[in-house]
């Protein structure tokens, strides 16, 4: 088995399979190329999923787009535990997962994912602003009702967690108020090795996507 990924520093929705096959240690081989390069349009130039990563391939079964490999990818090892064994909390983790997927453009696009980057004085939008406290209710809402178990958002952790961490790396560039609840979860995800070695791995790269990167003063960040 076979994950295809981009960058380290800029690809979310590559982080979402990775951390979940890291942190399950799951047998896949990870291929990781620069954004827009040409030896990754060429990878994908072979692949039915079109130009764009995450791809997973399980001989000859190809799976694109983020919440799709962590779905299969759940079913493929369900000793992995990737949803609530509880059924109605089970369906609020896929409708947050579903959330976190199709949702919150303006933060998506006024704060990319960049690891290697911090922008002290950057101010979001209105717009942003009304996604950060969607994601913070999001969060509470799920630690209130389902989070009795452990520190994650239904006790142990699942792919609401996953789908929740490009979130937080957004806010190690952009600094964003936090209610209390927020706060504390971003401390336990903060906490976890797989998130950690994701980090690692970002502030090794060099190569930069031009698109990713904020026209706003900068700090380098070169440790976690």
């Amino acid at each position: 088995m076979k994950l295809i990924i981009g960058n380290y520093n800029y690809s979310t929705w590559s982080m979402c399979a990775w951390l979940f096959v890291h942190r399950h240690e799951l047998p896949v081989e990870v291929k990781c190329y620069d954004l827009n390069s040409d030896k990754l349009n060429q990878v994908l130039s072979k692949r039915f999923s079109g130009d764009k990563v995450p791809v997973l391939i399980d001989g000859d079964t190809e799976v694109w787009d983020s919440l799709a490999i962590l779905e299969y990818l759940g079913e493929r090892f369900p000793e992995s535990h990737a949803w609530p064994k509880d059924r109605k909390a089970r369906a609020v983790a896929r409708s947050v997962c579903a959330e976190f997927h199709s949702s919150f453009e303006a933060l998506r696009t006024e704060a990319p994912m960049n690891l290697r980057k911090r922008f002290p004085g950057y101010t979001l939008s209105e717009a942003a602003l009304a996604d950060l406290h969607r994601i913070q209710e999001l969060w509470r809402y799920c630690r209130e009702n389902f989070g009795e178990g452990g520190p994650w958002l239904f006790g142990k952790p699942t792919v609401a967690d996953t789908l929740s961490a490009p979130a937080i790396m957004r806010f190690r560039s952009v600094e964003v108020e936090l209610d209390e609840t927020a706060t504390d979860y971003c401390r336990t995800m903060d906490k976890c090795p797989s998130i950690r070695e994701w980090i690692c791995l970002a502030l090794k790269e060099t190569h930069r996507v031009d698109e990713d990167e904020l026209d706003w003063p900068s700090e380098t960040v070169t440790e976690i």
